[in-house]
């Protein structure tokens, strides 16, 4: 084959064996790789409570990885979530995808549970069970000090093995599979580890067509302020976003009583850089290299951590802010998912954390002692047991990243459309409504925002299963990547067929959503951004959404997204998509 490799490893914990698959060419035609085929293996198991011994973990690559195809070293892992119970992913960097696709694998299918603590090594077609016991309760830096030698390494830091709702797993020291709590995938398999090398080269139908389309596609990155501009993500990595999220009044405040934060100034991507002198990394194949490492060897946090544990909660010591970043990484867990659950912690109790308070809480949240053990359930959860759950700013279970909706009307759809809780990066209107890419759009309506966000989640998950970069879609388009999948694959393929195959990714999704009791009212956001303005300035006041409008424009979103009025996804539209399912909840 051309750009896949023809075989996905499927290893049983339980057993201690493996197998090896090889997919039908036309699934992976329609799967394309990453996102979407990570979901064709989840659909059969999906109902599966998340810590069952056979509930799949799978980490899929794409058919652009390990070609010279732009911003593609990247890869998805898939599971049914832990924090939210949705179909729950991760798309990260680093080098595990390039490793596993050099070792002439597509993807790897996890399930069982080992009876000891184990590690996963695979060198190109030799697997290894290696047991793990030593490495319980080790911070993740010292992990991949001791495996980095192995190859590629992803790993469960201790955030994990203390339950915490939203621990994630770590690739190669730095990058992050966030969101979701996929970590505790990990703790429940008994799994620590996962190390891979790989020694062959992927295979490219047209070297020459590749070569012009990638040419292209860095044109168009190279002409875009935003990604490599003096001011943009290039330069500052995505904290470059921090002023003007501030600027327009959408910077999430005090556990998003507010949308301004008075320290900003002094707390932006500028000043970091100018304290910490960073330098720039990115992963395999991207020349944007939004990635910044302090002088110290410290990771500097991007846009979202940055704001969650400066503004949402009152602090403005940039030290506490890099490390809380540290002791996320060190610990395995979500800074996002972290910082927000503090902040409701924080109203519920009417006093945020301080500067000290906020490491020392993060700590007893990996270690799973005191409150750390009620905080590391997730805000949602934690709020429910304290009587207030109107502190919770969260999505089916999931916290809310770094832009109040308030400020983005496209935004506040998203959130709440989003397949896998409260997710930016589903749709991210922000291109639009803030950047104003491809095309700007008046950021406070819901006028024509329901068509954007389906576009957008559309585009999404074809470029997750193609495994390129969200960032490049604000410069490039799905047709350079149409030509550079056909260049890859040897498949004649338009932008509009991507679309369509992220189509049917994104209604899969719904339909196994739909089957776990995830319902249309489920789709909604917390009352707070009903009912209370945002922070005005004199000119540009905040106003709290429009409720009436919100639901029309969600019901457009239903319409055209091809579900019920109570948003439910249907049997015809399922069969127009070409998915096999009956239309019934168990079907």
């Amino acid at each position: 084959m051309n750009g896949w490799r023809g075989r996905i490893l499927r290893i049983n914990l339980s057993a201690g064996q493996w197998t090896v698959e090889h997919p039908d060419a036309d699934v992976y035609a329609r799967q394309i790789g990453g996102r979407g085929l990570a979901g064709s293996y989840l659909w059969d198991e999906a109902s599966r409570p998340w810590d069952d011994p056979e509930m799949p973990l799978l980490f899929f690559t794409g058919p652009l990885v390990d070609t010279a195809s732009p911003t593609s070293g990247m890869m998805t892992v898939m599971s049914r979530s832990p924090q939210t119970g949705t179909v729950g992913d991760g798309f990260f960097g680093g080098s595990l995808g390039t490793a596993l696709k050099k070792a002439g694998w597509d993807g790897l299918v996890i399930t069982g549970r080992a009876r000891t603590l184990r590690g996963i090594e695979i060198e190109d077609a030799r697997i290894t069970l290696v047991e793990a016991a030593p490495l319980s309760g080790r911070k993740t830096p010292e992990l991949y000090a001791r495996l980095k030698g192995k190859g590629a390494v992803v790993l469960a830091g201790p955030a994990a093995e203390a339950g915490v709702r939203y621990a994630n797993l770590i690739v190669d020291g730095s990058w992050a599979a966030g969101r979701n709590g996929l970590g505790l995938l990990f703790a429940a398999k008994n799994l620590k580890y996962i190390a891979v090398k790989g020694s062959t080269t992927t295979r490219v139908a047209d070297p020459g067509a590749l070569k012009r389309a990638q040419e292209d596609v860095q044109r168009l990155l190279s002409a875009s302020p935003f990604l490599l501009g003096d001011l943009g993500i290039g330069r500052y990595g995505t904290a470059a976003l921090y002023d003007l999220i501030d600027a327009r009044r959408m910077m999430p405040t005090d556990n998003f009583r507010r949308t301004r934060f008075d320290a900003a100034r002094g707390m932006n991507a500028h000043a970091f850089h100018k304290r910490y002198a960073p330098h720039r990394t990115g992963c395999l194949g991207c020349t944007i290299l939004c990635k910044r490492i302090a002088s110290d060897g410290r990771i500097l946090p991007e846009f979202e951590t940055l704001a969650h544990f400066s503004a949402l909660l009152g602090n403005a010591e940039m030290e506490t802010v890099m490390e809380a970043n540290r002791l996320c990484i060190e610990l395995g867990m979500d800074p996002i998912s972290a910082a927000a659950t503090l902040s409701c912690h924080g109203e519920i109790r009417r006093r945020h954390p301080g500067p000290r308070e906020i490491l020392s809480l993060l700590q007893d949240i990996g270690a799973g002692r005191g409150i750390g053990k009620a905080l590391g359930q997730g805000a949602a959860v934690y709020a429910e047991q304290c009587g207030k759950p109107e502190a919770a700013m969260a999505v089916k279970g999931m916290e809310l990243p770094g832009f109040d909706p308030r400020g983005a009307y496209g935004m506040a759809l998203a959130y709440a459309t989003s397949t896998r809780g409260g997710c930016h990066m589903r749709a991210y209107p922000i291109s639009s409504e803030i950047l104003r890419k491809p095309v700007a759009t008046n950021r406070f309506t819901f006028s024509g925002k329901a068509r954007m966000i389906k576009g957008a989640e559309d585009l999404f998950a074809a470029a997750d299963s193609l495994t390129a970069c969200p960032f490049v879609f604000l410069a490039a388009s799905l047709e350079e990547y149409a030509r550079i999948f056909t260049a890859v694959t040897g498949l004649e393929t338009s932008a509009d067929d991507l679309l369509s195959a992220g189509e049917r990714i994104d209604y899969s999704e719904r339909i196994m959503n739909f089957r776990n009791g995830f319902r249309g009212t489920d789709d909604d956001l917390p009352a707070r951004f009903f009912e209370e303005p945002g922070t005005g300035n004199g000119h540009l006041e905040i106003q709290p959404l429009d409720r009436d409008e919100f639901l029309k424009a969600r019901a457009v979103y239903r319409r055209i997204r091809g579900l019920d009025s109570e948003g439910r996804p249907t049997g015809g539209k399922a069969a127009e998509l070409g998915i096999a399912w009956s239309g019934e909840t168990g079907g």
